[in-house]
């Protein structure tokens, strides 16, 4: 480690003024090593005949040219390099072990800034000492146990901040983040994978619930090994691998749905055959773009038809720009604003004096039930219930009206319900104009009047005309046989009380045309009644 230069003296007296001169001393006093002449000695020569002055002078270059050498070494060897034999050897003798101390306390005192929790409390520990073998063990060993206990804590630190790391590995690294060396060491090596092990059939688990047929099958595989390493490897590549494959089938669903919009259609065709990769973008980025842009036709067609309740809800959502809002108004809140539109359909449809008394009765039921039922009424029962109305009024024309109104009538009820639907748009106009211009040709010429009838015959011709016009004009109703009656109305019929009820539907008048003012009894009669005639001519033709 190459360290920042800093003086050597001033370094050794902020940091153990009084433990250098002590370790000099004790350095100097050490004997001298065999072989070696001290600086009082005349021997300068080596055991293999060599200058010693010339080795010494070797040494201390060989310390100069040495990068890891501490400040204090080179500053002490730099001055003695060039000195005499004498000045040689005290440097290596003694001022070299003591520059060296000093270098070594200027190296665990940087520990005390840079290092680690444990590396900071060991270096303090060391130099607190005052002992240069203590530092110089730390140097050595004890900062490497340090170091590697930090590393271990900053490990399981840097696995608690991961937010992809599973639940169980969070709580076991939590247990042991502020533990010992041996706690720590433990959990890497040991604890960390278990937690892993749990954290991957977990995850495996979830993507077996969401993830498709071929997914599914994969996860169950790996699950079913009992074996961590199964499991990682579905969870590092084989859940892509079956992943496209469920991908692509998916893809070929979208297809052959015909409710797909166009976007989603074409977006679709594009990827079918497409790289693993391609067909993933499809599902992720692809797809929810595409339905957007067909979400937006939708509404905007449901727009152009809708009531004003759902335009209203439409516009709204179109408006935001939101995907979300669209899809919103596309699976709830076009249904929310249909009902109330539907509401309004039904309210005014009742409010029509026109309406037949099942239409009536339909629509009435309708509006105390569910926005499902109001569109039910509408877009399946109201057709019925409209047809039923429409037959009871053939069915009134046919009993009240003229000669050509029955017959035309009763061609329409033995018809389908395009020919009823005829009747009452043109036929029954027509019929009845017939009916009228016959009673007009049919009606006779009055006597002349004689002078001296006077008052009397004045008023016998007032009479005949008046019987006249009541017989041609406003025909005497066909009386409805009591047994169809009694079937129709559930009570025991009379002569008197059938013709006051068919008096009562003649009443609604051919020449007025057919309403709905007699109510529902006065329909069902009228029903009955034509049903019974239209069944003697069927038989009667048969």
């Amino acid at each position: 480690m190459k360290l920042p230069k800093v003086s050597a003296v001033l370094a050794a007296a902020a940091l153990a003024p009084t433990v250098l001169f002590p370790s000099m001393a004790s350095a100097a006093e050490q004997p001298k090593p065999a072989g070696v002449s001290g600086p009082d000695t005349a021997a300068d020569t080596t055991e293999d005949g060599g200058s010693q002055e010339a080795a010494d002078r070797a040494e201390v270059r060989r310390i100069l040219a040495d990068k890891d050498a501490g400040i204090s070494v080179h500053e002490a060897a730099a001055k003695v390099v060039d000195g005499t034999a004498a000045e040689l050897r005290q440097f290596l003798e003694v001022g070299l072990p003591n520059a060296r101390i000093i270098d070594d306390r200027v190296k665990a005192a940087q520990f005390l800034t840079v290092g680690g929790p444990a590396v900071k409390a060991a270096a303090e520990a060391a130099l607190r000492t005052g002992s240069p073998e203590a530092v110089r063990k730390f140097l050595t060993e004890g900062q490497f146990v340090a170091r590697a206990e930090d590393d271990d804590r900053a490990e399981v630190r840097r696995i608690l901040a991961d937010k992809d790391a599973g639940i169980s590995v969070h709580e076991f690294a939590a247990k042991v983040v502020d533990g010992t060396a041996a706690e720590l060491r433990q959990f890497l090596e040991v604890g960390l994978p278990r937690a892993r092990s749990i954290d991957d059939l977990v995850k495996t688990a979830q993507i077996l619930y969401a993830g498709g047929p071929a997914v599914q099958a994969a996860a169950n595989k790996a699950m079913s090994s009992n074996s961590p390493e199964a499991v990682r490897k579905f969870l590092a590549e084989g859940q892509h691998t079956a992943r496209a494959e469920d991908d692509r089938a998916e893809v070929r669903r979208i297809l052959a749905d015909k409710d797909a919009g166009i976007s989603v259609h074409e977006a679709a065709a594009k990827v079918v055959d497409g790289t693993a990769a391609e067909l993933r973008q499809f599902m992720e980025v692809g797809l929810p773009n595409a339905r957007a842009v067909d979400d937006r036709v939708k509404a905007f067609q449901i727009l152009a038809v809708g009531g004003r309740a759902v335009k209203a809800a439409a516009e709204a959502a179109l408006r935001t720009g939101s995907p979300e809002a669209v899809r919103k108004f596309l699976t709830e809140g076009q249904h929310t604003a249909r009902a109330e539109d539907d509401r309004v359909e039904i309210l005014i449809l009742i409010a029509d004096k026109e309406v037949g008394p099942r239409v009536f009765a339909g629509a009435q039921k309708a509006l105390g039930g569910t926005p499902a039922d109001l569109r039910r009424f509408l877009e399946v029962d109201l057709a019925g219930l409209r047809e039923s109305d429409n037959r009871v009024k053939v069915s009134q024309i046919l009993e009240t009206g003229g000669p050509a109104a029955k017959k035309a009538a009763g061609a329409a009820l033995e018809g389908s319900y395009a020919d009823v639907l005829a009747f009452l748009k043109e036929g029954w106009s027509k019929a009845r104009a017939e009916d009228e211009a016959n009673a007009a040709a049919a009606k006779p010429t009055p006597p002349a009047q004689q002078p001296d009838q006077g008052q009397n015959a004045g008023a016998g011709q007032t009479v005949q005309t008046a019987n006249a016009a009541g017989t041609v004009a406003n025909p005497a109703p066909a009386v409805v046989p009591a047994v169809a009656l009694a079937k129709v109305t559930g009570t025991t019929a009379t002569t008197g009380s059938t013709a006051e009820t068919s008096g009562r539907l003649a009443a609604t008048g051919v020449d007025e045309g057919v309403r709905w003012e007699a109510g529902g009894a006065a329909a069902a009669v009228a029903a009955g009644a034509a049903l019974v005639a239209v069944s003697r001519r069927r038989r009667a033709a048969e």
